[in-house]
């Protein structure tokens, strides 16, 4: 009978496991960051050279900078526009992202309306066709990179704008967090429902009262731990004063203790 050889299996580590390609969604913010200071760092260099030739600020015929047309006003709106994109980026690729949907249909309305204007008066950035279509060809990318992973029918399931991101919601946990906190909110529900039928006795009324000027959760359960402590304290003074040896047993959050409610009557 012929005998199987059973040789062991090389076993290959985590590290030398092909790893899967990139996602969509990791892609998003490089692309938006990387955008940013590409249309930036070109901008930089034409406003800098075109400071740098001494133009007249605001003449309607300007130099030849880059193949497109220029002057001082131009010039300096480029490295302001510049110098925004490159903050951006470096503050957050949302912001870059946010940047560019803003400046992308200001290069697009910019480049219609000096078109209209070209060649007139009222030309004062010097504007040419070639910068007609530089604005154009700079405006779509901008508005697409902007828009890109975050504004769509499609956007990827893993893009970082499919969910809100949680370093830009100041979420606040309102549940509670202790067992004090767990009854004080059994109480507080209880003599909520009891306010609504009717059937809330004198101290629950009081206290639905009280907390009814907080509209946040952790307030009002604060508010409700807070007169506890009050009801507590007089409690056990009362039993001091009784000289019983013994402190009163603690009556149920919400509620008076039968003695207690006599004792306020017959006062």
């Amino acid at each position: 009978m012929a005998q199987r050889l059973h040789l062991p299996h090389r076993r290959m580590s985590p590290s030398a496991l092909p790893e899967e390609p990139p996602h969509l969604g990791a892609r998003v913010y490089p692309v938006q960051r990387i955008g940013a200071a590409l249309v930036a760092l070109f901008l930089l260099v034409f406003g800098l050279l075109g400071l740098a030739s001494g133009q007249a600020f605001f003449s309607t015929r300007g130099q030849s900078v880059l193949g497109m047309s220029s002057n001082g006003l131009l010039s300096t709106l480029s490295v302001v526009v510049a110098a925004v994109l490159l903050v951006a980026a470096v503050r957050s690729p949302r912001t870059a992202s946010t940047v560019m949907l803003v400046l992308g249909p200001l290069f697009l309305l910019s480049a219609l309306v000096n078109l209209i204007v070209l060649g007139t008066r009222l030309n004062v950035l010097a504007f040419e066709m070639s910068n007609v279509i530089f604005s154009v060809v700079v405006g779509l990318p901008m508005l697409l990179l902007g828009a890109y992973g975050r504004i769509g029918s499609r956007i990827p399931p893993d893009s970082p704008y499919a969910h809100p991101h949680i370093d830009d919601v100041d979420f606040v946990g309102e549940g509670p967090n202790t067992p004090e906190e767990v009854a004080a909110e059994e109480a507080m529900r209880e003599a909520e429902i009891a306010v609504v039928q009717h059937t809330a006795t004198p101290d629950q009324y009081d206290r639905v009262q009280a907390m009814a000027r907080w509209h946040h959760r952790p307030d009002r359960r604060r508010v409700w731990m807070e007169l506890d402590a009050a009801d507590r304290s007089r409690a056990g003074q009362d039993g001091t004063s009784l000289g019983s040896g013994a402190a009163p047993s603690r009556p149920r959050a919400g509620r008076r203790a039968p003695w207690r409610r006599a004792g306020s009557r017959a006062g």
